[in-house]
């Protein structure tokens, strides 16, 4: 596998290539790609991975040497919070995290926000404008975990209508444009992700077969070389992430190069 600086895209991989944890995965994938997506979980009285200090440290040693760049995952959905309730548990968590894993100047804090309870086009026009009031501080508070809220982009989840976070959009924040849950959804992506492009910070790309995360092996080139062609022709400077796991990441790499190869010869033509 060549290594992504001869592509004209900032490649990303997760931190699920190969058997290990997350510094492992950091040291294999060093030179290989430009960032390396932090995958976390912590498990309500179960497993957890999330990064002690002395792994942040081999993390960030490992990406001075190895010019690789880190995105942080966070593991939970984000409840919205009103400005008169106190921190929310899982915010709390979620900010400890952040402020765990700032030594490694992530690129980009990725995170989803719940609106499970009002994603539905029935919902009452006034608990959806409550839940949008909600969501709007719930963000500007993040913004005070970061020295830059460019920093945190907001993931489009699937199973939401496009148009969910457009009311979000004043919202002092990055996104996060996850094409696979796009394509899961039978959306075309284009018409989003130049909707989004210029306040992308990261692009998720993962095939879809039965379910999503699957390698980009199972997407057909008419499908993959419109986004690709797009961000080549807009000099995407974001991360743009595999974000698939184990054996799919190889096969992903060699999807997503045949496609630039395919795509820059059309431009350069």
């Amino acid at each position: 596998m060549e290594h992504t600086g001869l592509i004209p895209l900032r490649l990303g991989a997760t931190s699920y290539v190969i058997p290990g944890d997350l510094v492992d995965n950091a040291r294999h994938l060093a030179g290989r790609v430009a960032d390396m997506q932090l995958i976390l979980f912590d498990l309500p009285g179960g497993s957890s991975n999330l990064p002690t200090s002395a792994q942040i440290d081999e993390l960030a040693a490992i990406g001075r040497q190895g010019g690789l760049s880190y995105t942080v995952h966070l593991p939970a959905d984000l409840p919205v919070q009103s400005a008169d309730a106190l921190l929310h548990p899982v915010l709390r968590k979620a900010r400890d995290l952040v402020h765990s894993t700032l030594p490694l100047e992530p690129h980009a804090y990725i995170f989803h926000l719940d609106g499970m309870a009002v994603r539905s086009p029935a919902t009452p026009r006034a608990d959806l404008h409550r839940w949008q009031e909600d969501a709007l501080y719930t963000l500007e508070l993040m913004r005070g975990w970061v020295d830059d809220g460019q920093r945190l982009a907001l993931e489009n989840v699937e199973g939401y209508a496009l148009d969910f976070f457009d009311a979000l959009i004043a919202a002092p924040v990055a996104r996060c444009v996850d094409v696979g849950h796009l394509w899961l959804d039978g959306h075309d992506p284009l018409p989003y992700v130049q909707r989004w492009l210029e306040r992308t910070r990261v692009i998720h790309l993962h095939g879809v077969m039965e379910h999503d995360h699957r390698s980009l092996i199972h997407t057909p080139p008419q499908q993959l070389d419109p986004l690709v062609e797009l961000l080549l022709r807009c000099q995407f400077n974001g991360v743009a992430t595999l974000e698939v796991f184990e054996d799919d990441f190889g096969t992903s790499f060699e999807a997503i190069r045949a496609s630039i190869e395919r795509c820059g010869k059309r431009l350069r033509d």
